[in-house]
């Protein structure tokens, strides 16, 4: 077994993972780090939604990993497998034995297709699509270009997923191009949702549940999907009492089209490791200092991303916010002071409601509603839609990823 080690290792090439090292990169004199990605591409996710609904083409969201991986930076192109905190090991898929002095968690979120029977083997045939992967958002757009009517079914996952207004944008455009095209007298769109609500920040669910009412979208929470018939067209749900979570019965949707919102975890190597809480709500997710994103058992290692246990939604938008206060804290334990920089559970999620049309929520903990912009962030607006479409990959791939904002 070949064993190698760096002073500071970073497991997932991600946006959490290529932030932090490009902030680290630029903070430290010729530094020892290590980044641990398998993946030969590098793909900006949040613009899936509008490849799935024919704006923008899938090739727009991609690019190679190695333009991104910061100058000085050790690429070990490999999937992290174990980790052992007490012996400041890393294994990896080939059998590579990493140590480290300073750890960086980032791997992400496993998307779990197969915990829905019939979903993996059926998905892109029968009218069954999802945005959640890069091969499958095209079929999406193809979809709803042959629909010709019936019912247009939308699934939210039990859960935490990534980016948890996804599973609605992809709703409300489906519902607009029903519109547009003559379509809607046709269609009956349902949301089948595993949650209790479409938002938990108030003022922004306020305006999503108008949205609702207004365009004739049947809602139905606590349902959460199970099963797909693909050949009979069907979905089986899980329909689940709203406060103990227990499941009261099963209900089938017919469908003629379904977008799936797949079940996610963190990473099974990241749910077995000594990392992650054991039980409760934050099972398999990492644990972490929800300010401080150091471990609460292991000082030397750090997280940020879709992987840690945060009461927060799981963005890019986090990330952006998360990957300083962790670079600045981490520097801090390397030169033994106080750790000062504080996370403040920022997160987005510009909610796209139709074409030409979204409503921007910003929040920190406590779903507590912080807007950024001058404008009424609750209602529908161009300019909002803009920013998502033109300005914020521009952000991603010339700031953030460069380690500059």
């Amino acid at each position: 077994m070949k064993h190698t080690h760096h002073h500071i290792l970073i497991i997932g090439g991600g946006s959490a993972g290529i932030t932090v090292a490009a902030r680290l990169t630029r903070a430290l004199d010729r530094p020892d780090i290590a980044l641990i990605e398998p993946s030969d591409k590098h793909f900006y996710q949040p613009l899936w939604t509008l490849v799935g609904a024919g704006v923008v083409k899938k090739e727009a969201t991609v690019r190679n990993e190695a333009n991104y991986i910061p100058k000085g930076v050790h690429w070990i192109k490999d999937r992290a497998e174990e980790i052992d905190p007490d012996e400041n090991t890393v294994t990896t898929k080939s059998g590579q034995e990493l140590t480290y002095d300073y750890l960086v968690v980032a791997p992400g979120i496993q998307l779990n297709w197969s915990a829905v029977k019939g979903l993996k083997e059926n998905l892109g045939t029968n009218g069954i699509c999802s945005n959640y992967a890069f091969e499958t958002a095209e079929y999406t757009w193809e979809t709803l270009r042959q629909f010709k009517g019936g019912n247009a079914v939308f699934t939210n996952a039990l859960g935490q997923v990534k980016c948890g207004g996804a599973p609605q944008k992809i709703m409300y455009l489906a519902e607009d191009y029903f519109r547009r095209h003559g379509l809607r007298d046709r269609a009956k769109v349902i949301g089948a949702f595993a949650g209790t609500k479409l938002l938990g920040v108030p003022e922004i669910n306020e305006t999503l549940e108008r949205i609702v009412l207004e365009r004739g979208i049947d809602m139905r929470f606590h349902h959460n999907l199970v099963e797909i018939r693909a050949e009979r067209k069907e979905a089986v749900f899980d329909v689940r009492d709203p406060t103990s979570g227990e499941v009261l019965r099963q209900a089938v949707i017919p469908f003629d089209m379904i977008h799936v919102t797949p079940p996610q975890s963190a990473p099974d190597f990241i749910r077995r490791s000594k990392l992650a809480y054991r039980d409760g709500p934050d099972e398999g997710w990492v644990k972490v200092d929800k300010h401080t994103l150091q471990h609460p058992d292991y000082p030397n290692v750090f997280t940020l991303g879709d992987v840690a246990a945060l009461p927060t939604a799981k963005t890019g938008a986090a990330v952006r916010k998360q990957a300083p206060v962790l670079v600045k804290n981490l520097l801090a334990v390397m030169a033994e002071k106080t750790l000062e920089a504080t996370y403040d559970g920022y997160s987005s999620c510009p909610l796209l409601t139709g074409y030409g049309k979204l409503v921007l929520a910003e929040f920190t903990y406590g779903n507590a509603y912080k807007p950024t912009f001058p404008v009424d962030q609750t209602k529908e607006r161009l300019d909002m839609y803009l920013l998502k479409r033109y300005v914020l990959p521009q952000l991603y791939w010339h700031g953030m990823m460069r380690g500059r904002a």
